[in-house]
């Protein structure tokens, strides 16, 4: 039992499942406990589960679909442009050009959507590159941090093999860290599907979880909000998981 209040002690897998299994138990039971006689704040199991039979029968699932579609098309072309200024990053003309980007992520959302609203009017458009913008100063700023970290070390063992300065950017720089590449995709994935509701209860038009948050929100709907939450932290959990066994199952050097 000491071993548990220790700090950095090693434990077996199974005593974390214990764990983890125990601390569950104990929220459920204070959120029971919490929530019962006429009056409480936050609302009952019950009511949740009523909230997801209504949010179940108004279409979920095709809203659901409309945020993981959102999300996976603005990662992706967010994932193409900053590659581009992380790989460019050597090159001393365009160093500059993606150092700038990278003080891009102190801008504020709202001032962005400001500027996009007036070139861009489809709302789903809209979303998609107030998105793309917002992850490629973070993704860019990630992976330079990927690329300057790299040991001289490997650049100079690329040269002893007679490689020459583009050589040394493609073997070293692009694919020597696809791997790391994978983690901070993983890492910044979180900030999009984070921020995905935000822009979609900002711009409610296209639909989306953010549409059916601002929508409960409304009408005071606590137990709605309260599932959606649930539904989009274990979305949010499962695809960082998946990302996570990918990196690992095909990179399995980077477990070591």
């Amino acid at each position: 039992m000491k071993q548990l209040f220790t700090p950095f002690e090693q434990i077996s897998k199974s005593k974390k499942t214990i764990i983890l299994v125990a601390w569950i138990i104990l929220i459920l039971a204070l959120w029971f406990v919490g929530t019962m006689g006429q009056k409480h704040l936050f609302p009952s199991p019950t009511q949740v589960l009523d909230g997801f039979t209504q949010l179940f029968n108004e279409g979920l699932v095709v809203h659901i679909f409309n945020s993981l579609k959102l999300c996976f098309l603005s990662i992706f072309i967010a994932i193409i442009i900053s590659m581009f200024f992380a790989y460019t990053w050597p090159i001393p003309l365009l160093k500059p050009i993606s150092e700038l980007i990278t003080k891009f992520r102190f801008l504020p959302l709202a001032g962005l959507t400001l500027y996009i609203t007036l070139v861009i009017h489809e709302a789903r458009n809209m979303q998609i590159w107030i998105l793309v913008i917002f992850l490629t100063t973070f993704l860019t700023t990630s992976l330079i941090s990927v690329v300057s970290s790299i040991p001289q070390e490997e650049f100079d063992h690329a040269k002893t093999l007679k490689c020459n300065r583009w050589e040394v950017l493609w073997q070293v720089v692009i694919l020597g860290r696809i791997d790391y590449v994978i983690d901070v995709i993983r890492q910044n994935l979180a900030i999009t599907w984070m921020m995905l509701v935000t822009v979609e209860s900002t711009l409610a038009a296209a639909g989306g979880l953010g549409f059916l948050i601002k929508n409960s929100d409304k009408f005071s709907n606590h137990s709605r909000i309260i599932a959606l939450q649930i539904i989009i932290l274990l979305i949010g959990l499962g695809l960082d998981f998946g990302i996570n066994f990918l990196r690992k199952s095909v990179f399995r050097y980077s477990k070591i």
